[in-house]
């Protein structure tokens, strides 16, 4: 049975969310503050984190920042604010989708299958042991391991940046249409902002460019989408 964990301090919504996806068939776990939702977390046995992002104490970020350290857990964040600066904060901490208060249990149910089976997806689809690394320039990934190294030195990716990466790296040279992004990350049937991509992409940048805010390697072609490229290759 799939286990979701709801970090959450107001009872209405905890205690609404708690009942409807029980009935619905989940294992659900429920915690008012965020460190009592780490402390459920560290037990294990997790499979979706659904967070409040203003919560007492220890806010939502934190609790996604730790929760990033050991896991790639899915984590969708749950608030009432609905700007645009607060939902790329959300993303570029790790969060995997950002749903905004008031939202109907319709909605958030689909966003949290769309999650779930594109990490059903992303397990079966098994690397293969040998399989010669991904390079580009100073970029190096070593997809059975889940590593990236540039210019020689391990750099951490998050499992969707590392999707959006590796997505790039597998058509180096070729255009990855935001559509085609999206649909390999996150899913044909993916319900999110389109923001998402944007955020996960200047993330990525920030990781393998000298100078991410003029890109040699993973470049936009306006209109179309991304691709990545040596521009240093014969």
């Amino acid at each position: 049975m799939t286990r979701i964990l709801i970090i959450e301090d107001e009872a209405s919504y905890r205690e609404t969310l708690a009942f409807r996806f029980t009935k619905d068939g989940y294992d659900v776990q429920a915690a008012e503050t965020g460190e009592e939702g780490l402390e459920i977390f560290r037990r294990g046995g997790v499979d979706l984190v659904l967070l409040d992002l203003m919560l007492p104490g220890m806010d939502g970020t934190e609790v996604c920042r730790k929760i990033r350290e050991k896991s790639a857990v899915p984590i969708i964040m749950l608030t009432a604010k609905s700007t645009e600066i607060d939902k790329v904060v959300g993303l570029e901490i790790g969060a995997d989708d950002y749903v905004t208060k008031p939202y109907s249990y319709r909605e958030l149910l689909a966003r949290v299958r769309a999650v779930l089976r594109r990490r059903d997806v992303d397990s079966a689809q098994i690397p293969i042991k040998d399989e010669e690394p991904l390079v580009c320039g100073p970029i190096e990934m070593n997809v059975a391991e889940h590593q990236v190294f540039v210019h020689g030195n391990p750099v951490f990716f998050p499992l969707k940046e590392f999707e959006v990466l590796e997505c790039l790296l597998r058509n180096q040279g070729n255009v990855v249409t935001r559509h085609q992004l999206i649909d390999r990350v996150w899913g044909a049937d993916y319900v999110g902002d389109t923001k998402t991509l944007d955020v996960h992409i200047k993330r990525v940048r920030s990781k393998v460019e000298d100078n991410p805010s003029h890109p040699q390697y993973v470049t936009t072609v306006r209109g179309l989408g991304y691709k990545i490229d040596d521009p240093n290759a014969d």
